[in-house]
């Protein structure tokens, strides 16, 4: 059976307009689909992120359980290259960026503070594993390096980017572990002071949780903008849906 993977996410926002042009001019995702309350962005083989409109909800919460980052993870190098050329060209400003081993990572925020991060995979041979462990690291990235390894200017983002992975504020990492592992069936990868990596089939994470900003957080406010929800792509669960201990949902197609 086919493994599951991370299909789209959803976020409650308040400027809908806005929100759409942020992540169409900035990320390069194009419009693929919604109506007058929501919008549908992708690449050209299919939705990545979907914008639901609520001009009346409160402001996130840092604090809150919910969202840490959505993670758009490009094709190759190259691509994520042209990007970071792309971000300086327009005086993006980017919150961070890594070398976490198993891949290079660029991190920022949108208007709303749903946070972003934008990278790619480094070959699976060369991730460093120890039985279901990849070890992964955070070091600083070479921007002068990755700019210099693509040609051509950002065109969109490319076929082939998919969420490569959704990374959320929990209130307790072992409720959060119990969750990830027992009712969405994760292999734990990867752990540090604060948080853990959990990944489906091998991978080196498709959803992680930390306590960073929201230790203690109690169930989410569902009136407030941020995530609405994680669609997992999963054959053998279509049609259910399931929801963590803090109330951040999951819906399987």
């Amino acid at each position: 059976m086919t493994p599951p993977t991370i299909d789209h996410v959803a976020l409650n926002v308040r400027d809908l307009p806005g929100m759409a042009a942020f992540y169409e001019t900035v990320l390069g995702l194009r419009p693929v689909g919604g109506d007058g309350a929501t919008r549908r962005l992708g690449a050209t083989d299919g939705a990545l992120l979907e914008l639901r409109g609520d001009h009346a909800a409160r402001p996130r919460d840092p604090r809150e359980a919910g969202l840490f980052h959505t993670a758009f993870l490009l094709p190759d190098r190259a691509d994520l290259g042209r990007w970071l050329r792309h971000v300086a060209r327009g005086g993006i400003r980017l919150t961070g960026a890594s070398d976490h081993g198993v891949s290079e990572a660029l991190y920022l925020d949108d208007p709303e503070g749903n946070g972003i991060e934008v990278y790619r995979d480094r070959p699976e041979a060369d991730w460093s594993r120890d039985g279901d462990r990849i070890e992964m690291v955070t070091r600083k990235l070479d921007l002068n390096d990755l700019a210099a390894a693509s040609s051509g200017d950002w065109q969109g983002i490319p076929t082939g980017s998919r969420i490569g992975h959704v990374h959320l504020q929990v209130g307790d990492l072992t409720q959060a572990d119990a969750f990830f592992r027992r009712d969405l069936g994760l292999t734990r990868t990867f752990e540090a002071a604060g948080g853990a990596w959990y990944g489906w089939n091998g991978y080196h994470h498709h959803i992680a949780g930390n306590v960073w900003n929201s230790r203690g957080a109690g169930p989410r406010d569902p009136d407030r903008t941020g995530l609405a929800e994680v669609v997992v792509r999963d054959p053998g669960r279509t049609g259910s849906a399931i929801a963590d201990p803090w109330g951040t949902q999951f819906r399987f197609v």
